[in-house]
């Protein structure tokens, strides 16, 4: 067959070289002509995607695979197109902007030809393939779907840095608008893709037709908002155990010990290009949907309150220095989309804490060009707060940061011997130290504060954001990685 993949990022890349292993002629096409020129030759255009190097220098000089700018030189005559192209969603507003999705589709439709199947595997709003992407295919190209040419929806279903591994592991949900594309799609991802063999499947493994571009729509919406719910739901039991002295891990271990119970971990911040996103998505067209709402937004909350407890703990932050552990949103990952690392900071200093950032993933002009100064371990430092559970973390102590007088572990990576003696707080731990006592230099503290009592309680759910002007954020990044800005706003900048 001959495969066009529209948006050669770090889902559409890993695709078309999928593609391309299976003996396919793969076309990429990417408006980045920086990733085009490094894809022809035969290198990854970014890091971290395993075994995507080797097959790139082995698929290219080939002549299976290779790139362009120009949809003419890819759309015409192919079998199928794939397209991986992000969705952008306003900050504010959480409305999705198709406007690089819309641009990629007209350029798509200009070219296509009969006889094309066409797959989008961007996560979408429910309805959106059948009632958007149908009419203008349609209008501009003036082939008529479901005669013509066949569209389907087809969401991926991979995590970065392990593309290869998760086609295989799950399987490839399709839906179509007629039973003939469905049928269509069902015979091209089983041509370029295998399956592993599932046994905890209630049927095999491989492409399963929903029934609808709709239904598959939904089934990605659901997969991830699912999961934005129960760790909110862990969140506020993490908050319930805190203040009831609770060490909610062990209870969410004893919960899972019944089968029918899968609770997942708290944590300071959800992050990533998916989970962080999508129920937003599922907002759009579902704004009653009050339970995921209010998940999404105590998830949003939790730098808040681990700050805020530091600041009830010390009394006060102003003028301390402060260190973030980890800028990625994962640990292990090198990538900061939707990274809680912003709003750890934004609510470090606005307590009036000089703050610095370490990540070992992470160069200084790296963290610097985040905007972010750069800490090196070794550094003093009064508070502590671990934002991103790196294995690394795990060997960080009291060394490594001389004069701490507080940690705060949001993703309870920390060992406690390597912090013996110094104040240590992990979230769901249900461990409330007493107010460390000052040594070292003092906190300067503004006159409010100064006779502030302790509190041990985490803040209520209350978060409030100064005003700013909205701001778009892409939930499928490509080729560039979504990044925000020290002042909330996001911007993407290359990988």
């Amino acid at each position: 067959m001959r495969i066009a993949v529209v948006a050669l990022g770090k889902i559409g890349l890993p695709l078309a070289v999928q593609f391309a292993s299976k003996g396919h002629e793969v076309i990429g096409v990417d408006v980045n002509a920086g990733t085009v020129a490094t894809v022809n030759e035969g290198r990854e255009p970014f890091p971290g995607e395993a075994h995507l190097a080797e097959k790139l220098a082995e698929l290219v000089p080939a002549g299976r695979l290779r790139a362009t700018t120009d949809y003419s030189e890819a759309i015409p005559g192919a079998d199928a197109v794939v397209l991986v192209v992000p969705l952008f969603v306003d900050e504010e507003t959480a409305a999705p902007d198709f406007g690089w999705m819309d641009a990629a589709t007209r350029s798509l439709a200009e070219h296509l030809t009969a006889g094309t199947l066409v797959s989008y595997e961007t996560t979408l709003p429910v309805g959106t393939t059948r009632n958007r992407w149908k009419p203008m295919l349609e209008e501009i190209s003036g082939l008529v779907e479901g005669e013509d040419f066949h569209l389907v929806f087809s969401p991926e279903r991979v995590l970065t840095g392990r593309v290869f591994a998760d086609l295989r592991k799950y399987p490839k949900l399709v839906g179509g608008l007629s039973p003939e594309g469905a049928e269509k799609a069902r015979e091209f991802y089983e041509a370029v893709l295998d399956f592993d063999d599932r046994p905890d499947l209630d049927r095999p493994n491989g492409v399963w037709d929903l029934g609808s571009a709709e239904a598959s729509e939904l089934a990605k919406l659901a997969e991830t908002t699912y999961r934005d719910v129960n760790i909110g739901l862990a969140n506020q039991f993490a908050l319930f155990a805190d203040r009831q002295g609770i060490d909610v891990h062990a209870v969410i271990d004893a919960s899972n010990s019944q089968p029918y119970s899968h609770i997942h971990r708290p944590g300071i911040a959800v992050g990533g290009h998916c989970i962080p996103v999508y129920p937003r998505l599922y907002l759009s067209v579902d704004p009653d949907a009050s339970i995921v709402r209010e998940a999404r937004a105590v998830n949003a909350s939790m730098p808040e309150r681990v700050v805020g407890r530091a600041a009830d703990l010390l009394g006060s932050l102003d003028g301390l220095d402060a260190v973030v552990l980890g800028a990625a949103y994962r640990g292990g990952v090198k990538e900061t989309a939707f990274s809680g690392v912003f709003a750890t900071v934004k609510a470090l200093e606005a307590r009036g804490a000089s703050v610095r950032v370490h990540d070992p993933l992470y160069s200084d002009a790296e963290l610097a060009a985040l905007g972010f100064a750069p800490f090196h371990l070794g550094d003093e430092a009064d508070v502590v707060v671990v934002q991103t559970d790196h294995a690394e973390y795990r060997e960080v102590g009291r060394e490594s940061v001389p004069g701490a007088r507080l940690v705060v572990d949001g993703r309870g990576v920390t060992d406690a011997g390597r912090w013996a003696g110094v104040p240590r707080v992990v979230l769901g731990r249900g461990d409330a130290p007493t107010r460390p006592e000052p040594h070292g230099r003092p906190p300067a503290r503004r006159p409010d504060a100064a006779c502030r009592p302790p509190d041990l309680r985490i803040h209520p759910l209350r978060v409030d954001y100064p005003a700013r002007a909205p701001s778009l954020v892409s939930i499928h990044p490509i080729p560039e990685v979504l990044h925000a800005n020290r002042r909330g706003r996001r911007r993407l900048r290359p990988a």
